[in-house]
């Protein structure tokens, strides 16, 4: 379902600054792509398919640039800046201060940015998806598909977004049963382990090997190989960000939806409509910013009885009667 117009989600927190209009046709809107590429089957590609809908449905070009290392982030959003974009999407909280140091010297220039929330600049507009709401149903149906009790995570690189997706998934298993086993392993600290799919095989391996039958990963790339490891032993993973099934038919339980196509997509739109504001959008379950995949592709993995619990789980964390922990608020997880 697609999200309704950012400035009327419920549950969004937006800073009612308006930035200067442009005439829709003077409107040149720019992205760039964070390391793993626009086709990484998982984080990249779900802003990429947001700005596809958009330039077919509007025939209007997206410039692009992909880093491909980390010294590029600003000289890209700036090159972008100086060739004449519009508004300028960021993907990824590791472009934060590259994007943040263009905002400042280009005020007259629009710019937003993924996974990102505490700037503060008039031009910018930033998203904080609730990824743990979205992980901890992926620990109920993790919990509830296990055969063994024991089910794995594999983070990519080791930073509090990711021990969030990590905490949330942890308090799904364990709401669901209290004597599960959860391995957590990170692929390492540096942008290089959102694309070694071959390090995400072998943790995924190890996992398997102390009893582990379901994997989730939040890994971009990486969990590309995460994902093939753990079909090739004939158990579950669960994938992230985009749809993740055609990485291995009948092996992919769900995965764990970050909308963040319809974040590029509203956020170009807005820009092409003139009804551009900044501050932060907080995307939650109840603004289906996160949510579980279940559709006929992996109706005979999530059957009926996982799939009524975590339709049950989702209403009450929306209803306020499950809180669930953000790692990012204490920088802890008590489970």
């Amino acid at each position: 379902m697609e999200l309704t117009r950012i400035a009327g989600l419920a549950g969004a927190l937006l800073t009612a600054v308006a930035v200067a209009p442009a005439a829709a046709q003077d409107f040149k809107p720019a992205v760039v792509f964070d390391m793993g590429g626009k086709f990484d089957k998982s984080f990249n590609e779900g802003v990429w398919n947001g700005v596809k809908r958009f330039s077919d449905e509007t025939g209007i070009e997206v410039m692009e640039f992909e880093v491909t290392n980390e010294t590029q982030r600003e000289q890209a959003i700036t090159r972008m800046a100086q060739r004449g974009a519009t508004l300028v999407l960021g993907v990824g909280f590791s472009q934060a201060d590259a994007i943040d140091k263009v905002a400042q010297e280009y005020p007259d220039k629009k710019f937003a940015i993924i996974d990102v929330y505490w700037l503060d600049q008039p031009n910018l507009r930033q998203y904080r998806f609730e990824e743990h709401q979205g992980s901890y149903l992926a620990g109920v149906a993790a919990a509830m598909a296990s055969e063994t009790g024991t089910v794995g995570f594999v983070g990519g690189m080791d930073v509090p977004l990711i021990r969030k997706f990590a905490c949330g998934y942890v308090q799904g298993v364990k709401a669901t049963d209290p004597d599960a086993t959860v391995i957590e392993n990170m692929t390492g600290t540096t942008p290089a382990a959102w694309n070694d799919p071959t390090k995400g095989a072998e943790l995924a391996r190890s996992q398997i090997d102390r009893g582990a039958d379901v994997v989730y990963h939040a890994a971009g790339g990486t969990g590309l190989g995460v994902i093939r490891a753990v079909a090739d032993a004939g158990k579950l993973a669960i994938g992230v960000d985009s749809d993740q099934n055609d990485v291995a038919p009948g092996s992919v339980l769900t995965s764990m939806l970050k909308r963040v196509d319809n974040a590029a997509y509203d956020t170009l739109m807005d820009g092409k409509n003139d009804e551009f504001t900044s501050g932060i959008v907080s995307l939650g379950l109840a603004e289906e910013g996160v949510d579980l995949v279940a559709n006929e592709e992996n109706a005979a993995l999530m059957t009926q009885e996982i799939r009524a619990a975590v339709d049950g789980a989702k209403a009450k964390i929306i209803a306020g009667e499950i809180e669930v922990h953000n790692y990012e608020d204490d920088q802890s997880c008590p489970f």
